[in-house]
């Protein structure tokens, strides 16, 4: 019956695919398998992304048809799973909900798109809020309801050639481990299987889809990355990324410290100091940025036996030193925020300068400034991240920069990003990236600069691509970027250069 209904829908509109597949110029869709994907090229569609959202629930034909007169041949569609239950019950799926899901598949039929069907919010798992009641890593009956969904869209839409249609599981698996995840996506398929044995089935990676898992190889599965690193450069000033108003503004290539947290003898474990190695021709200053600190910090800093700095920052609740205090009752101690530059003054010279916490937890900083007296300055930003030593910095004075292992450039998102996944589908693995992109607060020439970089590495690894979003603030259409000259198209404000470069790749 599924099959059927799904066949007079396509059937309805194939006066219609003839008539603009001249039009769009678009080349036939290759056809997928698990052990390799085509390079597709596309875009997030967010429509049924959140039930909580008020313009959300059905899709735009428009954006299919500017899709595939852009020269692009995929959407994704994250999607969450309230959409289509009956009164909050998980358990109950309205067939009478899928309308704007049938008519997608017409779209992509009309304009020659692939369809990629994403759980963004699954029964059981989601990465949005509000998080879900129960976890389909943890609980048996949260799985059963996952795969009992899955289960329905393999019938109602089994027939539907792979070329055309995809089903993407689960949305950023995170804090799991392979063999866990494993077991998870092989009851998923399998429940999809038995309705539809040879649909095609992408499961997204590990550590919010950013890492292969080998433990999915056996299960005929593809696999999806992400391209949202660095990540300060992508969510900078996103309101649903913490903290990210207090980040420096990106750049790219971008130059970074390692590390970002000074630990103390509380934690002996991870505790090494901030080494500054410098060459200085005439005096400087050095300006030190400490940002968080946890419960008591000293810091002391040390040259050639000399102690230029020693304070010890603690830390309370209410008013203080400090701009903000948060209690953590987990640890009976107050976190504070104290955004507190520690100005230090270098001779001419070779020499080594340190850093450290002598006494107490950790304390993080956020930026080193080095400044002469006729004005020549340089910065490095740090973004702090847990267990990672703070490492090494070096400033010689005739190049005029810091200099970092930890700098960010295109090699370096090759090496850290996206090595791996060329080497996964090497290993006859159909791999994509399901999600990219850069949230409109990033200036934009180094967003075009860093998605230039990114694309290069999808084309070296061979794999395609879909953008979060279309029209969005992720996106080439109405993304309100302060910094864009837009243009009018089809009654939306177009961003041309970040649409030429996705053409070109």
């Amino acid at each position: 019956m599924y099959r059927d209904h799904v066949y007079r829908i396509l059937a309805a509109f194939i006066p219609i695919v003839a008539a603009t597949t001249v039009a769009f110029d678009s080349a036939a869709l290759e056809e997928p398998a698990e052990e390799w994907l085509p390079r597709w090229r596309g875009f997030n569609l967010v429509d049924m992304f959140s039930i909580d959202r008020p313009e959300s629930g059905r899709f735009q034909e428009e954006d299919f048809r500017l899709i595939a007169a852009l020269g692009f041949n995929f959407v994704r569609l994250p999607m969450d799973y309230r959409f289509w239950i009956v009164d909050g019950d998980w358990e109950r799926i309205n067939e009478n909900a899928f309308g704007p899901l049938d008519e997608v598949l017409n779209y992509g039929e009309r304009y020659n798109i692939h369809i990629c069907m994403n759980f963004h919010r699954a029964p059981g798992h989601t990465v949005a809020q509000p998080a879900e009641p129960q976890s389909l890593w943890e609980d048996p009956e949260a799985l059963r309801v996952c795969a009992l969904h899955w289960r329905y869209f393999a019938r109602r839409y089994k027939g539907i050639p792979n070329e055309r249609l995809s089903f993407n599981l689960l949305n950023e698996p995170h804090d799991i481990d392979g063999e866990l995840y494993a077991s998870i996506v092989k009851l998923l398929a399998d429940a999809i299987r038995e309705e539809d044995p040879d649909r095609l089935i992408i499961a997204d990676g590990l550590d919010w889809g950013t890492k292969p898992c080998e433990a999915l190889i056996p299960l005929r599965v593809a696999q999806s990355t992400r391209g949202y690193q660095p990540f300060n450069l992508t969510h900078y000033r996103a309101t649903w990324a913490s903290g990210s108003d207090q980040w420096p503004t990106p750049e790219w290539p971008a130059r970074k410290g390692c590390g970002g947290f000074l630990y103390g003898p509380w934690k002996p474990e991870l505790a090494a100091p901030l080494v500054l190695e410098v060459a200085l021709a005439h005096p400087a200053e050095l300006t030190l940025t400490v940002g968080d600190v946890s419960s008591r910090a000293r810091l002391c800093v040390v040259s050639a036996g000399k102690t230029l700095h020693d304070e010890l920052f603690t830390t309370g609740p209410g008013e203080g030193p400090w701009k903000t205090s948060r209690r953590r009752p987990e640890y009976n101690d107050y976190q504070c925020t104290y955004d507190k530059n520690i100005v230090l003054q270098l001779p001419p010279g070779t020499y080594t300068v340190e850093a450290s916490v002598t006494e107490g937890d950790w304390l993080s900083l956020t930026r080193a400034v080095i400044t002469f007296g006729d004005g020549q300055r340089d910065e490095v930003p740090w973004i702090p991240k847990w267990g990672d030593p703070i490492g090494r910095l070096v400033f010689k004075e005739r190049e005029g920069r810091f200099q970092s292992a930890c700098d960010e450039d295109a090699d370096w998102l090759w090496e850290t990003t996206y090595k791996d996944w060329a080497t996964l589908r090497e290993k006859n693995v159909g791999v994509m990236a399901g999600e990219w992109g850069s949230f409109n607060k990033t200036p934009h020439e180094a967003t075009l600069r860093w998605m230039e970089d990114v694309l290069r590495s999808f084309q070296r690894a061979g794999i395609g691509w879909a953008l979060w979003n279309f029209r969005g603030s992720f996106g080439v259409l109405d993304s309100g970027r302060a910094d864009v000259a837009y243009e009018a198209y089809e009654g939306h404000q177009l961003d041309r250069k970040m649409l030429e470069l996705l053409q070109r790749y």
